[in-house]
């Protein structure tokens, strides 16, 4: 029964984010919440300004409202449903901030860096002193063995890293149409799998609400967009990701199943340290969609490619967690 439970939340998450769309979307048309696209990037993005953004509310109210539902009928509400949830908000409250800076304020980069990180910090600390709560063990496991470490007072350093640093990767990641929502779709559909095989039951059903959210946003939001998800989105889902992988106890396994989200964002530390140190630059463009995109791939080509690697990454991921 509770794997149909768990069907159930993807298509109900899946069919409210494809009706709410074509409501929602026009609405931040007539608002006017248009993308403004930096004048750095490659010159033919300059066509997709206009479009709207602030999509990630679509994502946030057709996800949380299956994941809700489901648990409220099927399961009951534990302080790991909670904690989801305010990670997901909290997170996704400071992504609606900086797009709201961004396209209703005409401050193009919207929140300060500073200011975007203090608020990360503070949803980190809320998510940690949550889970103290919990009992939440402080050991770490290595994928693919059977050694776990116990980090003990660094522990929470972990938490707020992985938080804040998850939420920025997978921002970096929203380039592209329909890179994002495609790639977070198998992240999160990874993270299902493993934790329904753990019996991890309320994180799986929230990370089905949140694949099928996505993939009914992707709908919309696949090359030619018709909508962005802006930082409401993108910084909600790293959010969640993040509090996905440490209620699931598979705090080092996330590098691997999301590993297209390091890649993005590495790609855009190697960048720097290169430039800072030799004047040189090694990509053309960073985030590293971006290189492809000037070596002459098509943006299709790049997503797709970026999707299929995503599955790859979580393949070794079930693997290193299942059968090793």
């Amino acid at each position: 029964m509770l794997i149909k439970t768990l069907i159930y939340t993807l298509l109900g998450a899946f069919i409210i984010a494809v009706i709410l769309s074509p409501f929602v979307i026009p609405f931040l048309k007539r608002l006017k919440f248009g993308q403004s696209i930096r004048d750095e990037g490659p010159k033919w993005h300059q066509k997709k300004s206009g479009t709207p953004t602030m999509g990630g509310v679509v994502i946030l109210l057709s996800g949380l409202a299956a994941a809700s539902i489901a648990v409220y009928y099927r399961l009951e509400w534990s302080s790991e449903i909670v904690l989801l949830l305010v990670v997901t908000l909290g997170f996704g409250l400071i992504g609606f901030i900086d797009d709201f800076i961004k396209v209703v304020l005409k401050r193009n980069l919207g929140l300060t860096s500073k200011q975007k990180l203090i608020g990360q910090l503070i949803v980190s600390l809320i998510f940690y002193f949550g889970l103290l709560r919990t009992g939440h063990s402080t050991n770490i496991v290595v994928p693919g063995t059977d050694l776990a470490i116990d980090l003990g007072l660094l522990y929470p350093f972990l938490i707020i890293f992985m938080l804040v640093g998850t939420s920025n990767a997978v921002n970096l990641t929203d380039g592209l149409d329909g890179l994002l929502a495609g790639t977070a779709a198998v992240a999160f559909g990874t993270f299902a799998v493993l934790t329904w095989n753990e019996s991890q039951f309320e994180v799986a059903i929230f990370s089905a609400a949140i694949v099928g959210a996505v993939l009914g946003f992707l709908v919309f939001n696949a090359h030619p967009a018709k909508v962005f998800m802006g930082d409401t989105g993108s910084l909600a889902l790293g959010g969640a990701l993040a509090s996905v992988a440490i209620l699931a106890k598979m705090e080092l396994l996330l590098m691997i199943i999301g590993g297209i989200f390091v890649i993005e964002t590495l790609s855009v530390i190697i960048q720097v340290i290169s430039f800072k140190l030799t004047g040189k630059r090694v990509f053309k463009m960073t985030p590293i969609h971006h290189h492809y995109e000037l070596s002459g791939w098509s943006e299709w080509r790049v997503v797709v490619t970026f999707w299929i690697v995503g599955f790859l990454f979580a393949a070794l991921g079930i693997y290193l967690e299942v059968w090793v």
